[in-house]
């Protein structure tokens, strides 16, 4: 994909690329099946966070989890992509345990359909 100059302007973008092809351990606050706090829908994927990052909304570094379909509490997987946003600066890391199978574009996004709006990211990858 070819980066657009408003997605080198992103300092979301900037602080996850970092993390693209890297090992990444993550802590998940809102696991496999559990409910959105303030939007009710239901996570269908591991979510969390990069634990000692810090991203521009004053947490860390957010991941969605592609790998089993059971609530876990931590995990460590392989990047292979980001979520960056297209209409705020909150990106969100796509971590598959390793060995997993190469997702395409089209999995993803199926993946995160329950909290991403299509048209609204774009996914980079390597």
């Amino acid at each position: 994909m070819t980066d657009t100059p408003a997605m080198e302007d992103s300092e979301s973008l900037r602080s996850a690329r970092r993390f693209l092809g890297r090992t990444v351990d993550l802590v998940f606050d809102r696991p496999y099946g559990s409910h959105h706090p303030t939007c009710g829908f239901r996570y269908l994927a591991n979510y969390g966070y990069v634990p000692g990052t810090l991203a521009p909304d004053g947490a860390e570094l957010d991941a969605y989890y592609l790998g089993p379909a059971e609530p876990m509490v931590r995990a460590r997987g392989l990047c292979v992509g980001i979520i960056h946003r297209l209409y705020d600066d909150d990106d969100k890391l796509i971590v598959v345990p390793d060995g997993s199978p190469v997702l395409d574009d089209a999995a993803i996004a199926s993946a995160v359909e329950f909290q991403e709006t299509a048209g609204h990211y774009v996914i980079v990858r390597l």
